[in-house]
């Protein structure tokens, strides 16, 4: 503010007490606001800021978007994230390696598995016991990788559909769904967050009867695809809906390090299960679908042809265990060897009675041992890995890093979710608001992998 001397007329100059000094006028000059005044008239109408989220549910639970709007268009989108965090790689650094699983398979509660086999890829390559994984043991992780993978796509397209309206494709989707997850319960004894892949190779062996199960209800969700497809892809209104809307060009995609289907809608046929393959995919035949449109419509597209595709892959899968026979499914190593053996008794799935009664009879020491290795854990010699395989969402990266200990001294997680979206913007600025939903729901975030 800046004084200036005043100037009034003569005959106002007595005013006040006889002898007073003129009084001082001050002027308040500065900041943006004639600018600010200047763009709102020219604009002549107000900007509206408006919260999606984070309870909407087209934004899948708990991911609040902040959408500036001119009447029905989006002029500016960004996404808030952080109402879902759990703390999972902090909690990790405090539990054994092997208690580890128990945690990240509850990232993205989706996909468990995909989560559970990275962790467990990064503990074997740090303990350089990765050549000694059982072949069973590995091909019983790429069974339940793309078991899940189609039922992770079956949410994605189930989800999107129902957030457009059409409750029908969600009831379609989870139906087959469903029998995904009933094959899930009988290998594992859980539907969701498993812990059924370990450091080493897996908890325990198929059980009797799985693989004459699962080649009975893979038709079964072919069928589930098929009648999803027919329902979808011709359906003018839901064509209308998604074709053109959420953009994201080749380019854009690359720059903003997004991977999975969004990125393979624009044309680039990368796959980690291709280009790096683990766990024995280079022995396996099956195609990477893409598409050049960049839109919605396409990424539904990918996920039914990604889905056929891992129906192949596990039928190869299911041929190869029936010619490969019984075998190990964990490493021979047993200071490593997680000790406990499964079966599925009268009061459902736990501890082998016969294996208990043989621990605790066969010696004092190896009643010790098991109690230490549960306890305590293995040790891991000192150093760090990261190690990415192919999400059905995109990459997903494990950086490990150990200190020699029995528990990890870094956990983080590479999460496609949250890396994809980072497009948001991108995709939804210049459209309209009710776009927002479908570009969002093309994107397939899970929040527990974004907020970890």
């Amino acid at each position: 503010m800046a004084p200036t001397s005043a100037t009034r007329p003569a005959g106002q100059a007595g005013r006040g007490r006889p002898g007073a000094p003129e009084p001082t006028e001050f002027t308040a000059v500065g900041g943006d606001w004639a600018e600010i005044a200047a763009e709102a008239a020219a604009l002549g109408e107000e900007r509206i800021v408006v919260n999606m989220g984070p309870q909407h549910p087209s934004t899948h639970g708990v991911l609040r978007l902040i959408l500036e709007i001119d009447g029905e268009t989006v002029t500016e989108a960004r996404a808030g994230v952080g109402y879902l965090h759990t703390g999972i790689e902090k909690n990790m650094e405090f539990r054994t390696w092997t208690q580890g699983v128990t945690f990240c398979t509850r990232m993205d509660y989706v996909a468990p598995f995909f989560q559970e086999v990275a962790y467990c890829l990064a503990v074997e390559k740090l303990l350089g016991i990765t050549d000694d994984v059982p072949e069973r043991a590995s091909l019983i992780r790429i069974l339940m990788m793309e078991l899940n993978r189609i039922s992770s796509h079956l949410v994605a397209v189930g989800t999107g559909g129902n957030e457009l309206g059409a409750t029908t494709i969600m009831t379609i989707s989870f139906r087959e769904r469903e029998e995904i997850l009933r094959l899930f319960e009988r290998i594992t004894g859980l539907r969701m967050n498993h812990a059924y892949i370990r450091p080493g190779g897996v908890a325990q062996d198929l059980p009797p009867g799985t693989i004459a199960a699962i080649r009975e209800k893979l038709p079964v969700i072919a069928s589930g695809i098929g009648e999803l497809e027919d329902l979808m892809l011709a359906n003018p209104i839901f064509k209308g809906r998604m074709v053109g809307v959420g953009y994201l060009p080749l380019a854009a995609a690359m720059a903003l390090g997004v991977t999975g289907p969004v990125l393979r809608s624009a044309g680039l046929p990368f796959d980690l299960r291709k280009s790096q393959p683990y766990c024995g995919y280079e022995h396996l035949t099956f195609d990477v679908p893409t598409s050049t449109d960049s839109d919605s419509y396409s990424r539904v597209v990918l996920r039914m042809k990604e889905a056929r595709e891992s129906i192949r892959i596990v039928s190869q899968v299911l041929d190869r265990l029936e010619a490969l026979g019984p075998g190990p499914v964990m490493v021979a190593d047993k200071k490593i060897a997680w000790p406990a053996q499964l079966s599925i008794g009268a009061d459902g799935q736990g501890n082998s009675l016969d294996h208990i009664r043989q621990i605790m009879g066969t010696s004092m020491e190896a009643l010790i041992h098991h109690f230490k290795l549960v306890t305590e854990g293995f040790r891991v010699p000192a150093g760090q890995v990261f190690q990415t395989i192919e999400h059905p969402r995109g990459v997903i990266g494990v950086h490990l890093v150990s200190d020699g200990g029995t528990r990890p001294y870094r956990a983080h997680f590479r999460d496609p979710s949250f890396t994809n979206l980072q497009a948001v913007a991108v995709m939804c600025e210049g459209g309209q608001v009710a776009d927002v939903v479908v570009s969002v729901a093309s994107i397939d975030p899970v929040l527990g992998g974004v907020d970890r």
